[in-house]
């Protein structure tokens, strides 16, 4: 009897030695371990990918879109349909991206994807006006229609055949933060007027603020609309 007690003890002292050291090891040291290799070699990977101003100030992660709309008539009207602020490059449409007034802290909704088709409204397989409201057809054509009329100015007509797909369609988490330079590019005439600017400038900005593909290979080239209007903000400061 002795003998079972003293070897039912000794078990448990095992067990608790293996828990405490086992507890010290994978609840200290290595998460310890973890963030100091993170933040010394991924520092800004690490805290998120953070965007700052010349100021200093974060206005966000080059990892997560914003949306740039002019401020509800009724903030409390949960109805009332977002416009976009025409004075800044939009991102790509999503109901994930949260509200953003010129790069200040932004409030995310949701992220997600609609999980239809691509042919989801269409008619005789193609996407029209005919197409069944609230379907992602329906939602596309509305989108091509706004992105023509947005960025049509005086002297430069948007062609339908011109609106890329990113335009028109969001990505599949809904928080894309970056766009084609297609569509930044047929942004550039509008935001130069919106804003007093010449073409060659804001166009200057765009290329600038383009990167290539990963690796040389790896996805396609693309232009991050947080960094991009950061660069818009800096160049209207000195016009």
């Amino acid at each position: 009897m002795n003998n079972s007690v003293g070897n039912t003890a000794r078990l448990i002292g095992a067990g608790l030695r293996a828990l405490l050291v086992l507890t010290v090891i994978c609840g200290v040291i290595y998460p310890l371990a973890v963030t100091g290799i993170a933040q010394a070699l991924f520092n800004d990977k690490a805290n998120g990918s953070e965007i700052k101003d010349k100021s200093g100030n974060v206005v966000g992660s080059s990892l997560i879109g914003q949306s740039y709309n002019l401020p509800r008539k009724d903030p409390n009207d949960a109805e009332e349909a977002a416009k976009p602020d025409l004075k800044w490059f939009q991102p790509r449409p999503s109901n994930g991206l949260g509200s953003n007034s010129v790069n200040t802290q932004y409030s995310l909704i949701l992220s997600g994807a609609t999980n239809r088709s691509g042919d989801n409204g269409a008619v005789n397989g193609q996407c029209t006006k005919d197409a069944e409201e609230g379907t992602l057809c329906a939602q596309v054509v509305a989108a091509k229609e706004a992105v023509i009329a947005d960025n049509s100015t005086a002297g430069y007509t948007v062609k339908p055949q011109d609106v890329p797909a990113d335009a028109v369609t969001s990505s599949g988490s809904g928080l894309d933060p970056n766009i084609s330079p297609e569509y930044a590019k047929l942004q550039v005439h509008r935001v130069a007027e919106q804003n007093k600017l010449d073409v060659k400038q804001v166009e200057k900005i765009v290329e600038q603020n383009t990167e290539g593909r990963t690796l040389g290979f790896m996805g396609e080239p693309r232009v991050n609309v947080l960094e991009l209007n950061i660069a818009l903000k800096a160049l209207i400061s000195k016009s």
